[in-house]
């Protein structure tokens, strides 16, 4: 697939890694010329400087015959006229754009064909409020994922000493649980990748991903760790965009403080917000967070556009009592060294963002991707077509499937029902299979597994 990314900042540059490794044809364009040197000296990649959406630069880029673009530059004016400008002058099939101010959002039909042409909106703030509302409403969860609109969820948590199954084998999680049906898909120990199979014994500080019917995923996380008890006091650092909709979308059922240091910025959240305490100053005041009785808060959310700021007002907060802290992290290199000391979880925007954009790049019928582990793993939700003439998985029993090393189908959504994967367990036509990959380089077989058509016999 022939891709052009505009912008090579964090999520563009992101981008380009997960893509270059899988056969595409990938060019990035941005201004910064240095920027993509690295890039380029990194990745098997193209590069061009100049600004995205010059028609000039797209036709430099290869827009003439580019299957997709993807416009995730920094400004939402130059990703919506670069998808205009690739639609009249180029024709391209798809395009993709990064929008972040809720005024364009939230006007119906400015996106058409006949207004600003944009095939798939992804808007950043949104996809991560989303994520940490899912970390908040699962306690003790590393990481929470949807399937099929959440009536599967996969599941990432930290086995602790004293939760039932450690030290027990696998199997032992249907003795324990006779009426609850789960798959573990994978298990990571000491960032080592483990196959998990009925007799791999669980140990103590193994990451262990589940997935699970929606009302099941906390009986399956009492067997694993000691079950925190359901947030209620949470304060929040920063009055962004991400701070305002997290706080927006929680109020009513926790008891929510956001801490902002601009006056301005505090008087337009006390006029947008009904049930959130406002509170002016910064995250970093010790004095201030004592006073608001931060020993008490069950989460303490940094969420400000600074990495620094966030490490550093979270490591305050749980020194000073915070039963868990999670960090916003910009910065890649920072979050595997901060995550699972003082800071519980560091949320990468631009891990939580990939996933979105890998669901309209990848071949075959995607219905979402996941990037899971900070980009190590992936989970992927694909759709099944075809009759056992035309493919390799419809009309076949999963121990029948030849899948590639490190894969493992953890669940199948048949219209409403969430059938957890068995070697027994037959796929049919129209079925959302959800898959584990621990090794990426393998998407492309898994690609070709699911699409339909003679040439395979």
């Amino acid at each position: 697939m022939k891709i052009i990314i505009l912008g090579a900042g964090q999520v563009g540059g992101t981008l380009a890694e997960h893509l270059a490794g899988e056969a595409n044809d990938i060019t990035v364009v941005d201004t910064d010329g240095d920027r993509l040197r690295d890039l380029g000296d990194r990745l098997d990649i193209r590069t061009v400087v100049g600004r995205g959406s010059f028609p000039t630069i797209l036709r430099q880029a290869g827009a003439d015959d580019a299957d997709m673009l993807v416009a995730v530059t920094s400004s939402d004016e130059t990703n919506m006229l670069a998808c205009q400008v690739a639609y009249t002058l180029f024709n391209t099939p798809t395009k993709i754009a990064r929008v972040r101010e809720s005024a364009y959002l939230t006007r119906a039909g400015l996106f058409d064909n006949d207004a600003i042409p944009v095939d798939v909106l992804i808007s950043p703030e949104q996809v991560v409020t989303n994520y940490i509302k899912r970390l908040i409403e699962y306690p003790g969860a590393l990481q929470v994922i949807d399937f099929a609109d959440g009536k599967a969820q996969l599941v990432g948590v930290r086995a602790y000493y004293g939760g039932p199954l450690v030290g027990h084998g696998l199997r032992a999680l249907r003795e324990h649980m006779p009426k609850v049906d789960t798959r573990v898909a994978a298990i990571f120990r000491r960032n080592r990748a483990i196959m998990p199979k009925g007799d791999t014994v669980i140990e103590a500080d193994d990451e262990v991903f589940f997935i699970a019917a929606k009302a099941h995923i906390r009986a399956v996380m009492g067997e694993l760790r000691r079950l925190d008890e359901n947030y209620k006091r949470i304060v929040i650092a920063g009055g962004g965009n991400i701070g305002e909709r997290l706080a927006e979308a929680i109020e009513n059922r926790y008891q929510v403080k956001i801490i902002e240091k601009s006056p301005a910025r505090c008087r337009a959240l006390s006029e947008s917000l009904n049930n959130t305490v406002v509170l002016q100053g910064s995250s970093s005041d010790r004095d201030l967070l004592v006073e608001e009785n931060i020993s008490d808060a069950d989460i303490f959310l940094a969420l400000t556009n600074d990495d620094e700021a966030n490490i550093m007002s979270s490591l305050l907060a749980k020194r000073l009592g915070a039963k868990k802290v999670m960090t916003l992290i910009n910065n890649p290199a920072y979050v595997d060294l901060v995550q699972g000391g003082e800071i519980d979880i560091a949320i990468s925007p631009q891990l939580a963002t990939i996933g979105t954009l890998l669901t309209h790049v990848r071949r075959g019928d995607i219905a979402s991707v996941h990037s899971l582990r900070r980009g190590a793993a992936e989970a992927i939700e694909v759709v099944a077509h075809g009759d056992a003439k035309s493919s390799k998985v419809v009309g076949r029993m999963i121990e029948q499937i030849s899948l590639p090393p490190g894969t493992t189908i953890g669940a199948i959504i048949r219209e409403d029902e969430v059938l957890i994967a068995h070697d027994d367990t037959l796929i049919l036509s129209g079925d959302h299979v959800i898959m584990f990959l621990v090794d990426k380089k393998y998407i492309r077989e898994i690609e070709r597994l699911f699409q339909v058509g003679l040439a395979f016999f």
